[in-house]
Formats: C-alpha cells, sequence, structure tokens
C-alpha cells in the first residue's frame, strides 16, 4: 500500500496541469499514511529548490509548487509561488487562502471574488470574503453581504461558517458555536468549523469537547498545524507528553521551519524531562494536605484541646514541630495530655517533634502589583486585565495559574518567575514580552530600552 501511495504522489505530480479533483486527490495521497507524509514532504522540498534554481519557473510548475507549500503551511512561499501561476479558479481561490492567512485580508478578498468569476464556488468564496471582512474590521459590510447570502446560503455549510465568524466577532459565542455546529452538521469535514468552536470550548475551559475537536481536525486529509497545536497544549497540560510531542512532530515532518511548533516541541520535551519532578510534587502535595489537618478534627479531651489552641499549635504539621518537653513545659499541660496526644498520633504511624528541625513556612502570598515600578507607565494601563492582550489560549492558562489578573501584575513578574511555572516556555515568554512592549512596558527583569522583535504572527484561524 505505501508502494502504490508513492506512485500516486508521482503520478499527480507529473500531470501537466492541476485541476481541484487532482488536488484532492492529491491531498488524499500524500496524508494517508505516515511515510507517504513523509515521501510529500521531500517531494515539496524538491520542487522548491528546482523553483529556487530556476528549473520550475513555469506557470504550471508554480501552481502545483505554490498549492502543495500551502499544504504544509508555509502561506508566505506558496503566495510567492501561487502569483507567478496562470490565474485561475483553482489558483485564485488557494492564493486568496494564503494571502488571508498573511493577513492581506483585501488582496486576499479580491482573489475570492477573482475566483468566483472564475467558476469556484460562489457561496464558498463569499464565505471567505465575509471572513476576510470580518477580520479586517469591515463587520457592517460582512454582515451585508452574509445577509445577501442567507437564501440560496442556508443549506450550505460555508455559509453557517461564516455567520458563525461574524457572531464570534460580535461577541454572542453561543450563537457562534450554534452556527458552527449547524455548519459541521452540513459537512462533519469543514474543517474551518470545526477549528473555531474547538477554539471557543479551549478559551472558555471546556477542555474535552475542545480536545475531541481538535482530534478531528487532526484526522482531516491534510496536517492542520494550529489544530495540532492547540491540541499539544491540552495534552501537555494533561501530562501526556508523548502524545503532545506526537502532535508537533506531525507539523514540523511537513514545516520543519514552523517556529512556533519548534518551541512548543522543546517545552514538551522538557516538561516531560521534568516529570519524575512532578510526581514528587503531587505526593509532597498530598503530604502537606495531611499535615494542614486541624487538630479539632482529631478526638481529644477538651483539656488538650485548650492547651493547644493556647500554644497556637492548629494543624497536625504544628504538632510534628513540636518536642515532647516543650509540650510539657507549657502551663497546666501534663502527662495524661502527653499520652493521649502521643496515642493519636502514633495510630497514624506519627511521632511528636518528628519535624522539629523543619521551622514553619509562612502562607504563600501572591505579589500585587508595585506601580511605584512604573512611575511614567498610565495607572489605567496598569489596571487593565490580561484578557485584554487577546494571548494565545497557552498564555492564558498559565497566567490563570499563576493567579496573575492584571497588566500591572504581569509587568511585576521577572522572566524566572514566568519560566518556573509548569507548561510556561520561552513561546509563552515572547509573547507577553512582545504584549508589554507595545504598551511601553517590560518584565522586572527585562532591560530598559530593548527593541522587541514583533511576535510570529498566525494565520486567521490561529
Amino acid at each position: 500500500m505505501p508502494m502504490e501511495t508513492t506512485l500516486d504522489l508521482a503520478a499527480l505530480l507529473e500531470k501537466p496541469d492541476l485541476d481541484a479533483e487532482s488536488y484532492r486527490a492529491l491531498k488524499e495521497a500524500a496524508f494517508a499514511t505516515t511515510e507517504s507524509l513523509n515521501r510529500f514532504g521531500e517531494i515539496v522540498a524538491g520542487m522548491r529548490r528546482a523553483a529556487e534554481s530556476g528549473g520550475g519557473e513555469g506557470p504550471s510548475a508554480a501552481l502545483k509548487t505554490g498549492l502543495c507549500t500551502l499544504l504544509v503551511g508555509d502561506s508566505a512561499k506558496a503566495a510567492e509561488y501561487l502569483q507567478k501561476a496562470r490565474p485561475g479558479a483553482l489558483r485564485d481561490y488557494h492564493l486568496g487562502m494564503a494571502l488571508r492567512d498573511l493577513r492581506k485580508y483585501k488582496e486576499a478578498a479580491a482573489q475570492f471574488e477573482s475566483a468566483a468569476k472564475a467558476g469556484w464556488d460562489r457561496t464558498d468564496c463569499d464565505a471567505q470574503r465575509a471572513e476576510c471582512l470580518i477580520l479586517s474590521g469591515e463587520t457592517d459590510a460582512a454582515a451585508r453581504l452574509i445577509d445577501g447570502m442567507a437564501g440560496e446560503g442556508s443549506s450550505r455549510a460555508a455559509w453557517h461558517y461564516a455567520k458563525g465568524r461574524l457572531l464570534q466577532e460580535q461577541g454572542r459565542l453561543e450563537e457562534a458555536i450554534a452556527s458552527y455546529e449547524a455548519a459541521l452538521a452540513i459537512d462533519a469535514d469543514y474543517a474551518q468549523a470545526m477549528f473555531h468552536v474547538a477554539y471557543l470550548f479551549d478559551l472558555h475551559g471546556s477542555d474535552d469537547r475542545a480536545r475531541e475537536l481538535y482530534y478531528r481536525c487532526s484526522e482531516l486529509p491534510y496536517v492542520y498545524s494550529h489544530a495540532l497545536m492547540n491540541l499539544a497544549v491540552i495534552l501537555e497540560d494533561r501530562a501526556e507528553y508523548q502524545k503532545a510531542a506526537s502532535c508537533l512532530r506531525r507539523v514540523l515532518a511537513v514545516n520543519p521551519s514552523n517556529q512556533r511548533a519548534q518551541l512548543y516541541y522543546k517545552d514538551v520535551l522538557a516538561a516531560g524531562d521534568m516529570f519524575i519532578d512532578e510526581v514528587q510534587i503531587k505526593i509532597q502535595e498530598k503530604r502537606d494536605a495531611v499535615l494542614d489537618i486541624p487538630i479539632t478534627d482529631f478526638e481529644l479531651s477538651v483539656r488538650s484541646r485548650n492547651c493547644l489552641k493556647k500554644m497556637n499549635i492548629n494543624t497536625l504539621g504544628d504538632l510534628l514541630r513540636i518536642t515532647e518537653a516543650e509540650l510539657l513545659s507549657y502551663k497546666n499541660f501534663g502527662e495524661t495530655s502527653l499520652r493521649e496526644i502521643k496515642a493519636m498520633l502514633a495510630q497514624k504511624g506519627l511521632t511528636l517533634g518528628q519535624n522539629a528541625d523543619r521551622k514553619k513556612e509562612p502562607a504563600s502570598i501572591k505579589p500585587a502589583a508595585d506601580l511605584s515600578m512604573f512611575p511614567d507607565a498610565n495607572p489605567e494601563v496598569l489596571s487593565r486585565p490580561v484578557a485584554a492582550l487577546e494571548l494565545s489560549v497557552r498564555s492564558r492558562k498559565c497566567l490563570q495559574r499563576l493567579g496573575i489578573n492584571t497588566v500591572g501584575e504581569l509587568a511585576s513578574r521577572s522572566e524566572q518567575e514566568l519560566l518556573e511555572s509548569r507548561n510556561f516556555g520561552q513561546t509563552s515568554l515572547k509573547e507577553l514580552k512582545n504584549r508589554l512592549s507595545e504598551l511601553g512596558l517590560s518584565l522586572r527583569d527585562s532591560p530598559k530600552g530593548v527593541v522587541l522583535t514583533e511576535p510570529e504572527m498566525p494565520p486567521a484561524d490561529a
């Protein structure tokens, strides 16, 4: 079977002209097995080398190279090749997709209109145009376009998807989810609807539902990079490091230069190496929970309880840090109370004073933002919620775990403090530093005046 798949790939790419049907068959053949995927990656790399060396400059070769490059997630290169191909429905539609992913929304919308005029499905093209309008902030124009499609389009997945994007932009999230699910009821493999409903569930804490939908995206006949990366984040949060790494390897198999996938992969490998430490942490947390049991939960005499209370011994942990001699030195504490307490501890395999060498740790306090650190900053900016920064799902979850709620609290932290948090890696750090830089702020340990590079901008469906 793998041999046949390889032959299919070669035969499809040797065709003088690639049409829509051939392109669909190419996707199915390329992503059928791990072997065919690896082979496809090699073929695409060879096509790109040929194009760059001048050996594949013809319009037909440019079309094939552009379409295949788009399949492996490199929208910038795909647009470059497709612009050299002859205009036509197939070329114009996919050039529109590449330009949309590059956030060139007006140019993308023009290509979708050209594709429709050249014979590509009008409803599909108009739905993509509507999304471009939404992403460029022209929601009123998008609403008019979507309303105009309603009669014929209401039975099409593309129309329900476009409506969902508009509702999502308007903050009507429950209605948006309903529209995306209506699209999936018509076409169960409509990738964009599947990804966006998964993203909304993911963003609002419904990890199980999001994971299910991301898995469905991952089973489509091409590598949906953003779905795989978001799925990897969920799996990493669940300490399923091997599965998370597998998702990221699939992305890197077709696009080794994907910087976000590279950084995520390093984070997952590092987290996997720390797995034993995490187990130990969990064991310690269980022990700490036992030590925090209040003395009032134990069956002690009133006399013993009162003595312990006056000595400020409130938990089992406090009791294990005090010795027999210290108890007996306290007024009104006698041998009877001592025997009672020792017997109670013995039932639990514990003894008085066994933790006497461990000082009681003060209760942990979440550091609040020290606004004096930012004398030139706008107080309104510092008090702005971090949710307003429009961070990735991964970064939002990390900040939630750290109890960071405002921009000021974030800027008060150091890089080291953030990186010590579980699953917080260089990708999230870079994103946060760039968001703060846009506001004229930096993390506590970041040197002043450093100009930070712009973060990699993910495609529109990220």
